[in-house]
């Protein structure tokens, strides 16, 4: 299998630089699988976890929202936040979750409409980590 360049970059750190076989992206308008030679394409992220495919192995990393940009290159991913599934504090994962259903009674209109599509996707991450399937 055709390999390509991958970076994951968040303001904290460089989360991941190498050669991959494939990256799966949890795109805003979708979620997206990228391999060698794909086109150019330049996408914004949603709260998700992120598949990271290399020699047959997995590596899942949940981001946070950003930018994801395929070019000639590789894919470069600019996550607000990137975290590892062996990194992440789940108690406070799930206390984050608590504070963003608290704090939706504060909001009206359009930014109620925002803070549950978002906590929508951190609901959706708490479960996916719940899975079976990602052991």
């Amino acid at each position: 299998m055709a390999t390509f360049h991958f970076d994951l970059v968040s303001p904290e750190k460089l989360a991941f630089s190498g050669d991959v076989d494939q990256v799966d992206v949890p795109g805003l308008e979708g979620d997206f699988g990228v391999l060698a030679g794909h086109a150019p394409v330049v996408a914004a992220i949603r709260p998700g976890i992120l598949t990271v495919t290399a020699g047959g192995t997995h590596k899942k990393i949940i981001v946070l929202g950003g930018l994801a940009e395929v070019s000639d290159k590789g894919l470069t991913v600019l996550a607000d936040v990137a975290t590892s599934i062996e990194e992440l504090d789940r108690a406070r994962f799930a206390d984050k979750i608590a504070e963003m259903e608290a704090k939706l009674a504060e909001k009206e209109g359009s930014g109620l409409d925002r803070a549950i599509e978002r906590l929508d996707h951190f609901k959706s991450i708490q479960n996916q980590l719940s899975s079976t399937a990602m052991h």
